[in-house]
């Protein structure tokens, strides 16, 4: 795998470990956005990949769609969860009340492990 992947992808590892410190003293917005970023940091290494990278959010997300969950090279699912977690995000950063729940957490932090793991398995065969 190529060292900038790499980066990207210990970056996202990062990310998701601090997510679940986070999540296991009780700060589940802030977890929400630490999930968020492993994520997002994925989809980048991904985009990378392709020789693609996008200065919004928005872009990297939508990219991400239409490179690798439109084209069947990554389960669909992984798409919905990026999506999902970007408003758990926005719940937990920019709202005031409800606030992101334990379950919700949980949760994303099960997919970002997933998308992590899959991707870097993607990334090494290249």
């Amino acid at each position: 795998m190529k060292e900038q992947f790499q980066t990207i992808l210990n970056k996202a590892e990062d990310s998701l470990e601090a997510a679940k410190l986070l999540a296991a003293q009780g700060y589940y917005d802030f977890s929400a956005s630490r999930v968020y970023y492993a994520m997002f940091y994925v989809a980048e290494a991904l985009l990378l990949e392709r020789g693609l990278s996008f200065s919004s959010h928005a872009a990297t997300i939508a990219n991400y769609g239409k490179e690798y969950s439109k084209t069947g090279i990554m389960d669909r699912k992984f798409h919905k969860y990026l999506i999902a977690v970007q408003d758990l995000r926005s719940q937990g950063g920019y709202g005031y009340s409800p606030g992101v729940s334990e379950s919700n957490v949980k949760e994303a932090l099960s997919w970002a492990a997933e998308f992590l793991e899959v991707a870097t398995a993607y990334l090494q065969a290249k």
